[in-house]
């Protein structure tokens, strides 16, 4: 048999894909915010959130976006949470009229950091896992827990053999 990735429930998700789903999130948090239906910033958890809130600011004509650098991941494992970069302060405030969005919540650990630093935000997240779901109030896509998510950030196109073998 063939070695495979430690998690072999892949979910490959290309460019497109992520253009789609998160023009889908920013349809569904249309008219949603705060302020007459409107966002007043949208913050990035990066690196994941960054493609996403990119494409949800333009969608949802927000101009004023930043990050929230957080360290849970070092490649395949996870680890503590952590805030390596918070956003400006003068913006996000306790998190009102805040659009804070990452690409996919898996065990709900960096969304809870972030919750609790700024806990009237509302949470998006393009894919969840049913671990993390109850930290964020809108999503997309539901994947299993032991689903592994491709990102097309994280990709090169080269050949993979057959599931069976060759």
């Amino acid at each position: 048999m063939t070695e495979r990735l430690p998690h072999e429930k892949g979910f490959h998700i290309s460019w497109d894909q992520i253009h789609r789903d998160s023009r889908a999130l920013a349809w569904r948090l249309d008219g949603k915010g705060p302020i007459d239906g409107s966002w007043k910033a949208i913050v990035a958890i990066t690196r994941g959130g960054m493609a996403p809130a990119m494409i949800i600011a333009r969608e949802l004509d927000v101009r004023t976006v930043d990050t929230i650098s957080v360290k849970s991941y070092s490649h395949q494992d996870q680890s503590e949470a952590k805030v390596l970069k918070a956003p400006d302060a003068d913006i996000i405030g306790d998190g009102t009229g805040i659009l804070i969005i990452d690409d996919l919540v898996d065990s709900g650990k960096t969304l809870k950091l972030v919750r609790d630093l700024y806990p009237k935000a509302h949470y998006a997240t393009v894919y969840a896992k049913p671990e993390g779901r109850a930290m964020v109030e809108t999503f997309i896509t539901e994947v299993s827990q032991d689903t592994w998510i491709f990102f097309p950030w994280d990709m090169a196109l080269q050949y993979v053999e057959p599931y069976r073998g060759v």
